[in-house]
């Protein structure tokens, strides 16, 4: 929904609340992930609570909410709360803000009094956190602080260890720190949002001494947006790759008319300059593992030598894939997406030109095309948008374009051979198949949520979720890391369930499509089998729920030897595996260490 991107109307959504949720909740193209959202807050929450849901709605999430009453977090997560232990929370969000922090120092403070009083203030703090990590082992939010709205010190409030900022600052510092060393705890940075916004717009005292909101109304679509990104990066609904015009897009002028020597870009002009810092920005999401790509309408000839210019920041090499002809956009991107095997609403679509993004928004269903206007803004209307919003860099970040373009080497070598299973065995496969471990957790969670075709049931997870999982003895767990010749996969198949007396049932069981018809679904069956045996368990029950994306594994069940013991209407269907019946092997090429 276009209200609900930036640059938004905050007033517009502020009025419009009500007729926006009932809006979104209508649409019948929105397949929502449904999950269970504590607030914990230190101050007013109930119109937070409206406005992020509004958000995460329009990123396909569907939250049901439990709030705390007023300034109850510390008690409520410490002590707990029987109405919240019921509830069972997914994700809790504590929101705290520089009004929550108990005192500050005074300047008669001797230095060894602030530091214990800092020690105080972030150890009440942390009481919090593990209490809830504890309880719920669940993904935890928390604000950091947002800057004091007067400095009684001035402009040394900053550098005296007696000013308010300094302390807060410091306070940051420490809250940085903890969320680098622990797994499923991120940071809500108002300090950076309220910045943004105007630190002395965004402290209003007026409404924290009327409706004890830390922050302006006004500001709250801000504050609950940046939230909303955060959420929606650890349920996967990030984007994963750009699909970019070129002509006035990443260099200024038309490459086909004013030859590539006359575009803008460079260091030679004021133009030229915004262009390349557009080009900076964007090669630096390929560091990221963005898969960046381009949809233009030009001469490939013309497009490339515009990228050959030596001082083009974007080359050719850093491309997955381009498309320059003259065929409409949304083909392109179309088939940019088959080729990489990826859904076509993963694309981030960036084009200055007005009709050509009505066109694609049209016709790709999904798909974000940013409204960027003057070309100095591109940067700042994609960085806000929050398209690919990090919640960590793992190695498999690292890698990913590499991995695009070995998959691509794959279809390459796979057409010199007229038999297939002879071509799964030139590519020397071997797999790594082994319970859950805290290296790839957050790989697996990743994987739960991003993948949508070979996904049997589409159980979205986050990390503190999958390692309760890992944790649970009643639970069978595995990953798949592949390799062959071109490279390392990485991890790229996952499964796990439940025993319930002598039966073993598949909760979820999904498969990056970078690795489809390679076997290694054959593979993962054969290693969940011996488990099962292992554990003296004698029937495996497998479950197929449809979506509009996963029709491809309708019958992975029956490729695997089951039999189909139930089907709904709607195509759900149930399968058992007799485990005291010989079980032959799909797998011919893999080697599983």
């Amino acid at each position: 929904m276009k209200q609900l991107e930036y640059p938004y109307d905050s007033d517009y959504i502020l009025r419009k609340k009500k007729a926006i949720r009932r809006e979104l909740l209508a649409r019948e193209d929105i397949k929502y992930i449904e999950k269970k959202i504590a607030i914990l807050g230190g101050s007013t929450t109930s119109d937070i609570k409206q406005i992020l849901e509004l958000f995460l709605l329009n990123y396909g999430i569907k939250p049901e909410f439990f709030e705390s009453e007023y300034n109850k977090y510390f008690e409520d997560a410490v002590f707990g709360n029987p109405e919240l232990d019921d509830f069972k929370p997914d994700l809790v969000f504590v929101h705290t803000t520089t009004r929550n922090i108990a005192r500050f120092p005074s300047v008669t403070d001797s230095p060894e009094q602030i530091d214990a009083l800092l020690e105080e203030t972030m150890g009440r703090f942390e009481q919090v956190w593990k209490a809830l990590a504890d309880r719920f082992q669940c993904t935890v939010i928390q604000n950091n602080f947002e800057q004091p709205y007067y400095r009684l010190l001035g402009n040394s409030d900053f550098t005296n260890i007696h000013g308010r900022l300094n302390f807060i600052n410091r306070l940051n510092d420490r809250f940085c720190s903890y969320a680098q060393t622990h797994g499923n705890f991120f940071i809500n940075d108002i300090n950076y949002v309220s910045a943004v916004y105007g630190i002395k717009k965004w402290a209003d005292p007026g409404d924290w001494y009327r409706y004890k909101y830390a922050l302006s109304v006004s500001a709250i679509p801000d504050f609950a947006f940046n939230l909303a990104r955060i959420i929606k990066a650890v349920y996967g609904r990030n984007k994963k790759a750009f699909a970019l015009d070129m002509d006035n897009t990443l260099w200024g002028g038309i490459v086909g008319d004013d030859g590539p020597e006359n575009i803008k870009v460079g260091h030679e002009d004021a133009e030229s300059e915004l262009f390349t810092e557009f080009q900076q920005y964007i090669k630096a999401h390929k560091d990221l593992g963005i898969l960046l790509t381009v949809a233009s309408k030009n001469d490939e000839e013309n497009a490339l030598a515009g990228l050959a210019r030596p001082d083009s920041t974007l080359k050719q090499d850093d491309f997955i894939i381009i498309k320059a002809n003259w065929d409409n956009k949304d083909r392109n991107i179309a088939s940019i997406a088959s080729e990489l095997n990826i859904g076509s609403d993963s694309f981030v679509f960036v084009d200055d030109n007005p009709v050509e993004r009505a066109l694609v928004e049209n016709q790709i269903a999904g798909i974000s095309v940013p409204e960027v206007g003057a070309p100095e803004t591109y940067i700042d209307v994609l960085d806000s948008n929050g398209f690919f919003e990090v919640t960590g860099i793992s190695e498999e970040d690292l890698k990913r374009g590499g991995m695009y373009k070995a998959n691509m080497e794959r279809a390459k070598a796979s057409a010199s051979f007229d038999n297939y299973d002879d071509y799964l065995r030139s590519l020397e496969m071997t797999a790594e198949i082994k319970p859950f471990a805290p290296v790839y957790m957050a790989r697996i969670a990743e994987l739960t949520n991003k993948s949508n075709q070979f996904n049997l049931t589409t159980k979205r997870c986050s990390q503190a979720e999958i390692e309760k999982f890992a944790s649970d003895p009643s639970y069978i767990t595995l990953y798949g890391r592949l390799e062959d010749k071109f490279g390392d996969n990485g991890v790229v198949a996952v499964t796990f369930g439940h025993a319930e007396g002598d039966t073993f049932h598949i909760d979820l069981w999904l498969m990056s499509c970078r690795v489809l018809k390679r076997g290694m679904e054959f593979a993962m069956m054969d290693e969940l089998i011996a488990e099962a045996k292992s554990r003296n368990i004698t029937k495996i029950k497998g479950y197929y729920f449809p979506t509009a994306k996963n029709k491809m594994v309708k019958d992975f069940y029956g490729l695997q030897g089951f039999t189909k013991i139930s089907e709904a209407e709607d195509g759900a269907a149930e399968w058992m595996l007799d485990l005291a019946e010989p079980h032959k092997s799909g797998n011919v090429a893999i080697k599983v260490n």
